[in-house]
C-alpha cells in the first residue's frame, strides 16, 4: 500500500477513533456529574460518526475493518456512554430498577448494531431498520440536557424510565426510519431542506438544551406517524427470503 493510499485509509478511521474518544470522555464526565459537557462531547462524537463513512466513500477506502471498527466505536459512544449519562443523572438512587433500565438501553443498542451488521447488504439505503443508535443516543442526551433547564423532570423518574425503554425498543423494532439519502421529497425540495438544516443548526447554537431534544423527538414521532399512515406500503420492507441452509 503506497503512502497516499495509507493516508486515505487512515483518515476515516481517525474520525472513528475520535468518536470513540468522545464516548469515553462522556463516561468520565458523567461520573463527575458534569452532565452538560458529557452530553455535548457526545454530540461532537455524533458529528465525527457522520463524517467517517462519508470520507471512506469519497476516498474509496471502505473496508470490513472500517465497518467493524465503526460499530465497536458506536457501541461505546452511543450505547454505553448514554446509558451512564441517564443512570448517573436520573437513576442513581433507583436501585436495581435503575441499573436494569440503563442496561436495557445498552443491550438494545448492541442488538441494533449487530442486526445492522448482519443485514448491511439487505437494508435499503432509504430507510433504517429501527431507530438508528446515534439518534437513540441523541434522544437520551437531549433528555439529560433539557433536565438541566427544567429540573422538575428529576421528580418523574418513572416517566424517564418509560422514555428510555421506549427509545430502546424502537432501536430493535422493525419500524422504518427515513435516512433521507435517496428521498424523492428531499431531491424535490433541496433549497427548503437546506434552509431547514441551517435554521436547525442555528436554533441548536442558540439553545442547545431544548433544541436537541425537540429535533430528535420530532424526527422520531414524524417517522412513527409516517409509518402508521404508510404501513401498507412499508409493511414488508424488511422481509427477505433467506437462502436455504444445506
Amino acid at each position: 500500500m503506497t503512502g497516499p493510499k495509507k493516508l486515505a485509509f487512515f483518515l476515516p478511521n481517525s474520525f472513528t477513533a475520535l468518536n470513540l474518544a468522545c464516548g469515553f470522555i462522556s463516561v468520565l464526565l458523567s461520573f463527575k456529574g458534569e452532565f452538560y459537557y458529557g452530553c455535548m462531547i457526545l454530540g461532537l462524537g455524533a458529528i465525527f460518526d457522520s463524517v467517517d463513512g462519508r470520507i471512506a466513500r469519497l476516498t474509496g477506502t471502505q473496508s470490513s475493518f472500517g465497518e467493524q471498527f465503526d460499530s465497536l466505536s458506536d457501541l461505546i459512544s452511543f450505547g454505553i456512554a448514554p446509558a451512564f449519562l441517564i443512570y448517573n443523572r436520573f437513576l442513581l438512587d433507583s436501585g436495581r430498577i435503575g441499573i436494569i433500565v440503563a442496561f436495557f438501553y445498552m443491550l438494545c443498542g448492541a442488538l441494533r448494531l449487530a442486526r445492522f451488521n448482519a443485514n448491511i447488504e439487505k437494508v435499503s439505503s432509504n430507510f433504517f431498520q429501527g431507530l438508528p443508535i446515534p439518534c437513540g443516543a441523541l434522544c437520551i442526551l437531549g433528555l439529560v440536557l433539557i433536565s438541566l433547564d427544567i429540573n422538575i423532570i428529576q421528580n418523574y423518574i418513572p416517566v424517564v424510565a418509560v422514555f428510555v425503554i421506549c427509545v430502546s425498543l424502537l432501536m430493535i423494532s422493525n419500524i422504518p426510519f427515513s435516512s433521507f439519502k435517496d428521498s424523492p421529497f428531499v431531491r424535490k425540495h433541496k433549497r427548503a431542506m437546506l434552509f431547514f438544516i441551517f435554521v436547525s443548526f442555528a436554533a441548536i447554537l442558540v439553545h442547545e438544551k431544548i433544541m436537541i431534544f425537540a429535533l430528535t423527538t420530532a424526527y422520531v414521532f414524524g417517522s412513527l406517524l409516517y409509518y402508521i399512515t404508510h404501513k401498507k406500503a412499508l409493511g414488508d420492507i424488511f422481509q427477505w427470503n433467506e437462502p436455504d441452509e444445506e
